[in-house]
């Protein structure tokens, strides 16, 4: 299999002369292609001294409230006394690693990167309540000499909103520059040059610094990463939801090649069998991915306090908010294949020299796609609103 890196290009090597000579090859090349795009693994590192709120943020990330039976524990004390992993609960390729603060005594300062396993993680992020220590920067100075990134986070600024409201000239804008402005002198002070601070509530993501920080995570991750950070993301704003739709969108003719090929090329055992199963392949990526299954939706009624059946009112997809089978799929299908031989031409052109046989379905799949994608994506926005809008 190619490098990684060169996973989103925008034609798979060797998939065109396959195509010409050999679909069932050519069919593998991209099924392998997907699969590899689909498990890229991420760790992240989320560490910061007791109390600083790790565990919640941690959960936050994975769109988890605090009392969710999969959820880190959280407390006063020092729930972190190990390293613990603890998966996306909708990409486990995807791990978000709790560990303990820098400087206690089972992870001393000198040999703490050493023992936590430093290696395997992608980027640092550090967690402080109230302000950054010289342990913290410790740790910074270790990571910088690894050359990995680290991102600096407060993360109970909802706290100081609330304590700042009380005055009589409140200007949320102004106090969240004063306690920045604050907080990257004091980082400095401690020696550490252009320090990346964000301020961030994990009860409210979608407010404060939190989208910043993930434009910026987005922007410093490997290019072969990008799209695994973009969607474990929680929906916090229209411009993720877009983004997840643009992703998707890269990655449709993959799968309309694929299910053509299934559907319209005469393989033993193959045929409509294997056309459906891709599709319930994708729309199933694009259903989790948007936060529309059936857990995803549950936990955001958790999280936010909206009735789950609120939630569900305002989708209007039959694939959202339901189990994916393949009978639901293909009754979905067969409505918007009527409606897609009525919209105009598709934008796709088959890139790949897709032989003759296979263009009309290629092309019809094309357009089912991206009226279920539409459609999803519509479904999210609108769940985004009715949640935190």
């Amino acid at each position: 299999m190619e490098d990684l890196d060169d996973l989103n290009q925008e034609e798979i090597p060797g998939v065109r002369e396959d195509l010409e000579n050999d679909t069932a090859a050519a069919a593998a090349r991209i099924q392998e292609y997907l699969e590899t795009l689909n498990n890229i693994p991420l760790n992240i590192a989320i560490t910061g001294e007791t109390g600083a709120g790790k565990s919640t943020f941690v959960n936050a990330l994975r769109g988890l409230s605090n009392d969710d039976e999969k959820a880190a524990p959280t407390g006063i004390t020092e729930a972190t006394l190990e390293c613990t992993p603890y998966p996306h609960p909708n990409y486990l390729n995807v791990t978000l690693w709790d560990i303990p603060g820098i400087g206690t005594t089972k992870f001393p300062a000198d040999k703490y990167l050493k023992l936590v396993g430093f290696e395997k993680f992608d980027f640092f992020i550090i967690i402080s309540g109230i302000r950054f220590t010289e342990n913290d920067v410790k740790l910074v100075k270790e990571i910088e000499r690894m050359e990995k990134k680290f991102y600096f986070v407060l993360s109970k600024i909802d706290n100081d909103i609330r304590a700042e409201r009380r005055e009589t000239d409140f200007s949320e804008e102004e106090t969240l520059k004063v306690i920045r402005e604050d907080c990257v002198h004091r980082v400095a002070q401690l020696g550490i040059e252009s320090p990346k601070v964000f301020l961030v509530s994990s009860f409210e993501l979608h407010l404060y610094d939190f989208p910043l920080l993930q434009k910026t995570l987005e922007r410093d991750l490997p290019k072969n990463k990008r799209d695994t950070l973009l969607f474990v993301m929680p929906n916090i704003n229209p411009e993720i939801i877009i983004k997840k739709k643009e992703a998707f969108q890269n990655k449709v003719y993959y799968y309309a090649t694929l299910s053509a090929i299934g559907s319209a090329v005469p393989l033993p055992g193959l045929s409509m069998v294997v056309d459906l199963a891709v599709l319930v392949s994708a729309v199933t990526e694009y259903v989790f991915a948007f936060g529309l299954n059936v857990s995803s939706l549950k936990r955001l009624s958790a999280r936010t306090g909206v009735p789950y059946a609120d939630l569900c009112a305002v989708i209007n997809s039959p694939l959202a908010a339901a189990e994916i089978t393949k009978e639901r799929v293909q009754q979905a299908l067969t409505e918007l294949k009527h409606r897609a031989t009525r919209t105009a031409a598709s934008r796709y052109i088959p890139i790949f020299g897709i032989p003759l046989a296979l263009i009309f379905s290629f092309n019809e799949n094309c357009k089912t796609l991206e009226l279920i994608l539409d459609e999803l994506a519509d479904d999210a926005q609108r769940v985004f609103e009715r949640a935190l809008v």
